[in-house]
């Protein structure tokens, strides 16, 4: 069975109380009809909502692992896409196409 997750603040920290759900973390409380399945949140490094089509920069320099190659912090991202998995985000930086995890990155306003 899956962990039940807040859906405010994406945390796995949840009371099962007979009427509804309570978040230990940030206290988020909501009703258990509405916990069906929803749509996974993933927020960038500053709490920014990200979407599929954004734009995101390294917020640090990062190794690519099996290579020599260094994001440097500041660079952009074509337009990413959001996927399961332990990396968050797919997307293509410096012509590499790679994976991201979204604690790394942040999201560039238009």
């Amino acid at each position: 069975m899956e962990k039940m997750t807040c859906p405010m603040c994406t945390m796995d920290d949840v009371l099962d109380l007979p009427d509804k759900y309570e978040c230990v973390t940030c206290g988020h409380e909501w009703a258990k009809e509405e916990s069906g399945p929803e749509a996974r949140v993933v927020k960038d490094a500053y709490g920014n909502v990200l979407a599929d089509g954004d734009i995101v920069a390294m917020i640090k320099d990062k190794k690519l692992t099996g290579t020599s190659k260094v994001l440097k912090s500041g660079t952009k991202s074509k337009p990413i896409r959001l996927v399961d998995g332990d990396h968050e985000i797919s997307c293509k930086m410096d012509g590499i196409s790679i994976g991201l995890k979204a604690q790394f990155v942040k999201k560039v306003m238009k």
